[in-house]
């Protein structure tokens, strides 16, 4: 049974105002709440209950998978394994994502592992939302491992959001990248309070012409602190980039960390990063239209976050 405070976070975190259509796991406060399988998508349980395998048949299109997870107890504390086997010649939407309510003294933590097995030509679009809230003192922890394997000329575009109520995250991403293949990452994260995110990202580029492009969008207030760790190495005759692009504002502290390897003569490979506080002139001009110093920091702040 889903009550009305998990179905709120839900719609936070995967979009949901009620069942999806399509295939999906929900699990809520360690167990699975609703499940469904398709006739081109299934979802079992894993034997040793440590998670799920979905199945996604050859030449499966338009079709839609949601996995999402929410925890509203205070204090549990789980550690999940995702396994996604998708088939040949596939175009889905993955939609994942953990939203956990907190209002008691003990932490809450999900650790969710999802590896990623693409087939050859097949197409994967991958949500992965994560968003905490409660008014409890124990902390909101969520660290996600994504693994990626990617067969020739597939494709899979990773859209990674989290913006708010996380206390503490470990986002540890890896991938390899066989020929023709293409991974693109797109980070939005935005840290306050006490909070602290690290992002580690390793991409392996195995074969002749595959590519990623891996750029992070972040904003740290308060006192929070962010670390962006992302290496990118060219096997091949490939091509690579990596971007980390950051607001500091307070007393926030960030750490980016780009890193490029090239074991081929044909790899082409760039990183890129940029680090500072919101341009005076930027304020000023929305300040002049009537908005407040402030209602012209979110404003700013929501677009580069867009």
């Amino acid at each position: 049974m889903i009550d009305a405070l998990q179905m709120k976070m839900l719609e936070e975190v995967a979009g949901l105002h009620e069942m999806p259509a399509g295939a999906f796991n929900i699990r809520t406060n360690g167990v699975s709440a609703a499940r469904n399988s398709t006739e081109h998508i299934e979802i079992t349980s894993k034997e040793d209950g440590s998670g799920i395998d979905i199945h996604i048949k050859p030449g499966t299109k338009k079709e839609s998978v949601h996995i999402p997870v929410v925890l509203s107890q205070s204090g549990l504390k789980e550690l999940v394994y995702n396994d996604f086997y998708i088939g040949e010649d596939c175009d889905v939407l993955i939609v994942a994502g953990c939203g956990i309510h907190n209002g008691g003294g003990a932490d809450s933590e999900h650790d969710g592992i999802h590896r990623f097995y693409v087939g050859r030509n097949s197409k994967v679009r991958y949500v992965e939302k994560h968003y905490g809230q409660g008014e409890g003192t124990g902390k909101r922890i969520l660290n996600p491992g994504t693994e990626v394997y990617m067969e020739e000329n597939s494709s899979m575009e990773m859209e990674m959001v989290q913006i708010r109520g996380v206390d503490s995250t470990k986002r540890d991403t890896f991938a390899e990248l066989k020929a023709g293949a293409r991974l693109v990452v797109r980070e939005r994260l935005m840290t306050h309070g006490d909070q602290t995110a690290t992002s580690t990202y390793r991409v392996e580029l195995n074969g002749e012409d595959a590519s990623a492009d891996v750029v992070s969008r972040s904003v740290a207030r308060d006192r929070s602190f962010q670390k962006f760790d992302a290496c990118l190495t060219g096997n091949a005759a490939c091509h690579g980039h990596t971007e980390c692009d950051s607001i500091i504002m307070d007393e926030g502290k960030i750490l980016a960390v780009p890193s490029l390897e090239a074991n081929n003569t044909n790899a082409a490979l760039i990183h890129e990063a940029a680090i500072g506080k919101i341009a005076g002139e930027q304020l000023i001009k929305l300040m002049t239209l009537g908005l407040t110093e402030q209602e012209a920091e979110e404003q700013i702040i929501t677009g580069f976050l867009k």
